[in-house]
């Protein structure tokens, strides 16, 4: 989920550790949801559980009741349950998973003001043809993006090292809805694209925090389309689709991913 905004404000070590207690909430939101996501179970019941997991860890919602100038409501949860053909930012209905879905769950909590923000994708049951090797495209696009969160190099050089893997994998990619900075607010400065040119772009700083969130369209295209419910945004040519996503921080001692266990 993604806003644009200009803040850019880098992190004190102690700012970033409470930021790092929030990634875990998101990861442990990740594990429990994942491990209940069968076949019949509910996105809205997925979401009650996400609820119940950041209640019981004293974190709040970066997700619920956000309200973008895109977002047809205040967004209604507090996680996407992104679909088969939905890319990014799928509402959590009563829609009851099915064996060989693709599932994108996008997760951001808050303690004490600081936030983190992390998505994955996985299938339900038996993958379909095609599905794993989308799913590590992505995953490895992200590794490749934050291998350079470095200091010194630029935003550039993340969304190249993410771009040359999915097009050469042949996948479309996106670039209006990417990755952001975050801290205080859950979007803030500066926009991280998903593509890019080596050496050009923001210079990175030790205290900057950014999440990086690939996506891919099966179909090879890159257009993309705002569906019915004002949020989802979904594959232009209907194929399937993935997303995944950590919070990191740069580091003198080099990048430190925020949303992991």
């Amino acid at each position: 989920m993604q806003r644009r905004q200009k803040l850019i404000e880098l992190k004190t070590a102690g700012e970033i550790e409470v930021m790092r207690e929030a990634g875990r909430v998101v990861a442990a939101v990740h594990a429990q949801v994942r491990s209940h996501a069968t076949a019949g179970v509910s996105l809205r019941e997925l979401d009650e559980l996400a609820r119940q997991i950041m209640h019981e860890a004293g974190a709040g919602s970066s997700f619920l009741g956000y309200h973008p100038s895109f977002g047809a409501m205040p967004y209604p949860g507090v996680i996407c349950t992104s679909v088969n053909e939905v890319m990014l930012h799928g509402l959590p209905t009563g829609y009851r998973l099915r064996d060989g879905d693709l599932l994108s769950i996008d997760c951001g909590a808050h303690i004490d003001g600081w936030h983190a923000d992390a998505a994955v994708s996985f299938c339900v049951g038996q993958a379909r043809p095609g599905d794993g090797d989308l799913i590590a495209t992505a995953e490895r696009m992200l590794a490749a993006g934050i291998k350079e969160a470095v200091p010194g190099g630029r935003l550039g050089d993340i969304g190249q090292a993410m771009s040359r893997i999915g097009r050469m994998a042949g996948y479309g990619i996106q670039n209006d809805f990417a990755g952001h900075g975050i801290g205080r607010a859950m979007h803030e400065g500066p926009f991280v694209p998903n593509e890019g040119r080596p050496g050009h772009g923001m210079r990175l700083r030790p205290g900057l925090v950014i999440a990086i969130e690939p996506s891919l369209m099966a179909g090879g295209g890159d257009d993309y389309a705002m569906a019915e419910d004002g949020w989802s945004l979904c594959s232009g040519d209907g194929s399937r689709t993935v997303h995944v996503e950590h919070s990191v921080a740069v580091t003198d001692d080099g990048p430190l991913v925020l949303t992991l266990p």
